[in-house]
This record gives C-alpha cells, structure tokens and sequence, in this order.
C-alpha cells in the first residue's frame, strides 16, 4: 500500500517537474507568437509574465515539498524504526590522533568505509558527530567492529580496531565510535559504545 502511494508521489512529482518546465518555455512560445503588440497589450501581457512566473514558483515549491516527503517515506520505508540501526563518529581532542578513515563491518559485512577530508576531521574535532552508517538489523546478537586508519604520534601511521559485540532489540539502536585521547599513555584510544 506504501508502496503504491510512493509511487503515485513520484509520478506527481514527475508531472509538476514537466509543468514547470513548460511553464518556464511560455513566455518565449507566447513572445514568439506575438511578433508586434501595442502599449495597452504590452501592460496586459507584463501583467500575464507576471502570473505566470508566480505561478512557476508556486509549483517549484510545490516540487520541492513533495521531494522532500517523498525522501521521508522513502527512508521510513527502507528503514523501518524497529529494525533500525545507525552508527555515529565522534571525536574528542584529537592530539595523538590524525583521521583518514573508518571501515565498518557488522556480522563480518563490509558495510561502510569512509575517507575523511582535512575539513571533516577539524569538523568532528570541534564536536561535530557524523552519522557513518544506517541500516536494517534484525533482532539478536551482532558484532561490530570498526577499524581506524590514520597518524598517529610522531606522524606515525596508525591502523587500530575496535570491537562491540550487541543485542540488537525491538526499536532503534544507537551505536557510536569515539576517538579520545589517552594523556597518560600519549595514546589515541578506540571506543565503541551504545547509545541508551
């Protein structure tokens, strides 16, 4: 039944998309078709651009509503809250620690590999969190382990893993990667921990 209506959605979508483009191709055809016009006529046809430029408008935001709810249902759809998975980055300091990159596996799968660029590793410094992952789980035991590649101390290279072993429940799980540094040992440390 969703799936049905997503669909009708998408259609609309796709014929105000095409609305929209004839409308914007009007006044050239209507231009065009008038080849001399008089001041009166001049008036009355600024006044008809006019409506029909607002009315352009009107359907480009129209567009835009409908593919954004469109992007809502199609991800309630493909991922359902019950069965719902996501896995967040963080970090914290980062002195010991350079990020280039985080490989996600979850039950021995591939399931993201991320290269991070100089500006999103200063963005996760300042306390940004990026969500790397979101999926469908079902219910039971699973095994995350997440595997860090960056420099080091020294500008040393680093490649360190972390593992979490989870009991994936009824509902949405939460599950985040942190990267802190451990001052004692002059040691980036690798956390992976459940949100409650």
């Amino acid at each position: 039944m969703l799936a049905k209506w997503i669909a009708s959605v998408s259609v609309a979508v796709l014929a105000a998309s095409a609305a929209l483009v004839m409308a914007q191709e009007a006044p050239l055809q209507v231009a065009a078709a008038v080849p001399e016009f008089k001041a009166d006529e001049g008036a009355a046809q600024g006044t008809e651009f006019r409506t029909l430029d607002e009315e352009t408008q009107d359907l480009k935001k129209q567009v835009l509503d409908l593919n954004r709810d469109l992007f809502l249902l199609e991800e309630e759809l493909l991922f359902p809250s019950n069965t719902q998975t996501a896995v967040f980055v963080s970090m914290d300091v980062g002195e010991f620690f350079g990020l280039d990159s985080v490989e996600l596996k979850i039950d021995n799968k591939d399931v993201a590999n991320y290269l991070y660029t100089e500006r999103e590793s200063e963005a996760l410094l300042k306390g940004g969190v990026q969500r790397l992952f979101i999926g469908n789980l079902k219910a039971g035991e699973h095994e995350l382990v997440a595997v860090f590649t960056g420099q080091g101390p020294h500008t040393r290279d680093y490649r360190r893993a972390a593992s979490l072993v989870f009991e994936k429940g009824i509902g949405p799980k939460y599950i985040e990667l942190t990267i802190s540094d451990r001052e004692t040992k002059q040691q980036p440390e690798f956390l992976v921990k459940e949100w409650e």
